[in-house]
């Protein structure tokens, strides 16, 4: 664990705020994109790197493609080749990315695009015709022959703002080329075998390549994976059809202890336990993206189409319609569910489309934020007839929010804040503190000691909803544990929070030990069949 003295772990604890927004992963978050599934952005992260001997790295993944059944076929789940998926990192503060990093996929059939065909019928009354299946045979990294579809992309740095920077090429340094390459979904366990197999297989297509001017190599993978994010979706979207407090006397405990009714932790919570999402995921240096900064970065993912889209009434596989136009973003996505649960629903496609420097045309919704007076419409009277007491109110009072306008859009001093102080929505990392391995990771992050975790960057095992539930409530108001000291953070008082030391909970635990501990990180993705 980093040493670290006793201000700099405050001021993490107090960027803690920036959680509030993050109760479920942004699947189907804003009403334009329900309506482009394949550039839908689910979950953003950035982390130092925790694998063995990748200290001085930096891991940036951007997940997209919501809710995938893995058994999803015949097409399952292709990324749009009319797209440009980017993932951004600002390291001076002046809220626009200094370096982009853009995929473009392509999408292919052998034989020039019409597939593998079979020979049909007997002798005298033979046709040619193409089968309707991705593969006719079982695959694996070293044959791959029987595969009937393919995904390759390009890889571009852009240093500056993405729309008028300067763009290089990457190349792929296995062949000099500049196309990589990205493996078929998990079609089931007899095209693949099984879990290890398509791991072996998934595996053979993470590439390095080069960033020009920096001295180490980079890693890219995009492919298929279990979604890592673990929440009660379902319920929570139901008006919050549970108790969200801790219903144990400690997480797990079994014992009925803690608030009567409240809900308990079970990986039966999890509605996202069986579904899988498409990862985009990055490994570069550090110092080849700190630049001349503090050594804290901003980071999103955006993913973006040509403004105007025709449709080709006579369509074929590799022409479905005609783009053109300039590139017109229509997903974001930096902290999680910022889109969902945080932005009204007027502004929602406004915030898909907007750019961090803009981000002060959202503050109202960070000043008044709307969920805990929601939370308090729903469980006010039920928590008073409950515990026989008479709470005013379950929200915190403390208006307008400045606490967490300072961890939200603009982060802390010395800890997580940029060289350029601009208000805007992004995740930030610092990345001077040393990685946690993984089985020394706390699920709670900073909140649990661990300063490499969320709110710190935020890595996959972070359980960033328990953490953002009690905080958007009011923790930060009471005294916080650091070194064992109950030390007060200034931001409110206890009076501001009637419920702010709550243990509030969804229910749905998660932490490092369900992911790998080597790039890519996430798991290998659910099999389409057993």
């Amino acid at each position: 664990m980093n040493k670290s003295s006793p201000k700099l772990i405050l001021s993490l604890l107090a960027t803690a705020v920036i959680g509030q927004f993050a109760h479920a992963s942004s699947h189907r978050e804003a009403p334009n994109i329900t309506r482009f599934p394949t550039l839908d952005s689910t979950d953003f992260y950035a982390f130092n790197s925790y694998e063995e001997g990748r200290g001085d790295y930096v891991t940036l993944i951007a997940n997209y493609i919501p809710l995938q059944d893995a058994y999803g076929g015949p097409n399952y789940f292709a990324m749009d080749p009319a797209a440009v998926y980017s993932l951004h990192i600002d390291n001076d503060g002046d809220a626009v990315e200094d370096i982009s990093f853009q995929l473009r996929f392509q999408s292919m059939l052998p034989n020039n695009n019409q597939g593998v065909e079979l020979t049909v019928g007997p002798e005298g009354n033979q046709r040619i015709v193409g089968v309707p299946l991705k593969n006719i045979g079982g695959i694996s990294a070293a044959d791959q022959s029987a595969a009937n579809f393919s995904e390759s992309y390009t890889l571009t740095l852009v240093t500056g703002p993405q729309s008028t920077g300067t763009a290089t090429t990457l190349q792929n340094s296995a062949d000099g080329s500049d196309t990589f390459h990205k493996p078929l979904d998990f079609i089931g366990n007899k095209t693949f075998t099984d879990s290890a197999n398509y791991k072996m297989y998934a595996d053979s297509f993470v590439s390095t390549f080069a960033i020009p001017g920096c001295e180490q190599m980079a890693k890219v993978f995009v492919g298929q994976r279990k979604d890592p994010f673990v929440v009660n979706l379902g319920k929570t979207f139901d008006l919050v059809n549970y108790v969200p407090v801790e219903g144990d006397s400690a997480p797990s405990a079994g014992d009925a202890g803690g608030f009567p009714g409240g809900i308990t932790q079970s990986a039966a919570n999890d509605n996202l336990a069986d579904k899988n999402v498409t990862a985009i995921a990055i490994e570069v240096p550090k110092t080849c993206v700190t630049g001349m900064g503090n050594g804290t970065i901003g980071a999103w993912t955006t993913a973006s189409l040509p403004q105007a889209r025709i449709l080709n009434p006579d369509a074929k596989f590799a022409a479905t319609e005609v783009n053109g136009g300039a590139l017109t973003q229509v997903s974001r996505l930096g902290n999680p569910l910022v889109n969902e649960l945080v932005i009204g629903l007027a502004d929602k496609d406004t915030f898909s489309t907007s750019q961090p420097k803009n981000d002060t045309q959202f503050a109202d919704f960070v000043t008044h934020p709307s969920l805990p007076e929601l939370l308090n419409i729903l469980f006010k009277d039920a928590v008073n007839t409950t515990l026989g007491t008479d709470i005013a109110t379950l929200a915190p009072t403390n208006f307008p929010r400045n606490d967490l306008v300072t961890a939200f859009l603009t982060g802390f001093p010395g800890v997580n804040q940029l060289a350029t102080v601009t208000p805007s929505e992004m995740l930030r990392l610092n990345t001077g503190i040393p990685a946690t391995a993984a089985d020394m990771q706390s699920s709670f992050g900073v909140a649990g000691d661990d300063l490499a975790g969320f709110p710190n960057g935020r890595r996959p095992g972070d359980d960033v909803v328990d953490i953002a539930l009690r905080v958007v409530m009011g923790r930060l108001c009471y005294p916080i544990p650091v070194a064992g000291v109950e030390t007060d953070l200034g931001l409110c008082v206890p009076e501001d929070a009637s419920v702010g030391n709550v243990p509030f909970t969804d229910g749905a635990p998660v932490n490092a030990s369900m992911m790998m501990n080597a790039f890519p990180y996430l798991a290998t993705p659910l099999s389409g069949s057993e």
